[in-house]
């Protein structure tokens, strides 16, 4: 996905953007599946017509409580680093965003568990300078390469924007 070039300052150039790995959506998936068995369950044993109408309108509601929702937050929250901050940006119909200046960040990590590993994702971790401290990213595609990205990105700020291109 790419980050809109209109929000993009001057000279500013995108080094990373990118989302939650979509095992993010697996869980509400697997809950989607229970709730359509149990309501398919209670379909078979029930034979009053208003009470099956009332169990699909349950159905509909699980369908957008448990999967619908999950996706659009999956689908509209974007971790973007340029060469000059670190931006998030959510929402569909109301959005909210942070901005933090890369020259405020004081470190990026990362931490990968055993299921992230199957995954191949992991949390990235943004330390500042600033009173909430950090920000941990969570699911990340390819943690490690978006981590030694940015953190090549932070030593060429702070050794004044000179690249070394090792000549």
């Amino acid at each position: 996905m790419a980050f809109p070039t209109k929000l993009l300052n001057d000279g500013e150039t995108v080094v990373v953007s990118t989302r939650t790995h979509p095992k993010a959506l697996i869980l509400p998936g697997l809950l989607l599946l229970v709730a359509a068995a149990v309501v398919a369950w209670l379909f078979r044993m029930v034979d009053n017509e208003v009470v099956r109408w009332i169990l699909l309108g349950v159905l509909v509601v699980a369908l957008v409580w448990f999967l619908v929702g999950p996706f659009l937050r999956w689908l509209t929250t974007t971790y973007t680093f340029t060469t000059r901050r670190f931006i998030k940006r959510s929402g569909f119909i109301s959005k909210e965003g942070r901005t933090i200046p890369l020259n405020r960040i004081s470190g990026v990590d990362f931490e990968i568990g055993v299921i992230d590993r199957v995954f191949g994702c992991g949390t990235l971790v943004v330390s500042d300078a600033s009173t909430d401290g950090r920000v941990e990213l969570h699911d990340i595609p390819r943690v490690e390469k978006v981590q030694l990205m940015v953190s090549d990105e932070l030593h060429r700020l702070s050794d004044g924007g000179r690249r070394d291109d090792g000549a």
